[in-house]
């Protein structure tokens, strides 16, 4: 397979899934920021700055989940690769969002290796506002999961890649 070569990499030949074999593709520096929104009454996003929502630390405790996810990406997603990761961040931001309450959860994934983070970076971003809603839901059922995307990558074959409009 080469690169105009428009099939889909994790199908063989006959169309059946495979794992692609990176096992000759050389090392290089690899990092992915992904990004997702999690939009919430005025009430959860007040207890949530608080630091005063019923379960706990909501951010603490989302920044903490979505780092393990990063790390088992490669358990969740079939045909993953299993990766060694160097560094995994998760950050959080409060945004207005259509007159309401938002907080934008930001992860960065990096590592020297065969094949990019870019899954890995969007599985922190998705598990950390997944966890925002598990914690602040007593509050908020209504809150609501949109945006999740990747932001940008770095390294490997196919080079540096930023999302047009972020």
């Amino acid at each position: 397979m080469n690169e105009t070569d428009p099939r889909l990499t994790h199908l063989d030949d006959d169309g059946a899934a495979r794992m692609v074999d990176v096992g000759g593709k050389p090392a290089t520096r690899r990092r992915a920021v992904a990004s997702g929104i999690i939009s919430m009454s005025a009430e959860a996003l007040a207890a949530i700055r608080a630091g005063n929502a019923p379960k706990g630390d909501v951010l603490g405790t989302a920044r903490i989940a979505g780092i393990m996810a990063a790390k088992r990406t490669g358990e969740l997603i079939p045909l993953c690769h299993p990766l060694g990761l160097e560094a995994v961040n998760v950050d959080f931001t409060y945004e207005d969002a259509d007159g309401a309450g938002a907080i934008r959860a930001t992860a960065t994934a990096s590592l020297t290796g065969r094949t990019g983070v870019e899954m890995e970076a969007m599985t922190a971003a998705s598990i950390a506002l997944l966890t925002i809603y598990d914690m602040a839901k007593v509050i908020d059922k209504g809150m609501v999961i949109s945006e999740v995307r990747l932001i940008e990558k770095t390294g490997g074959k196919s080079g540096d890649w930023k999302a047009s409009a972020v």
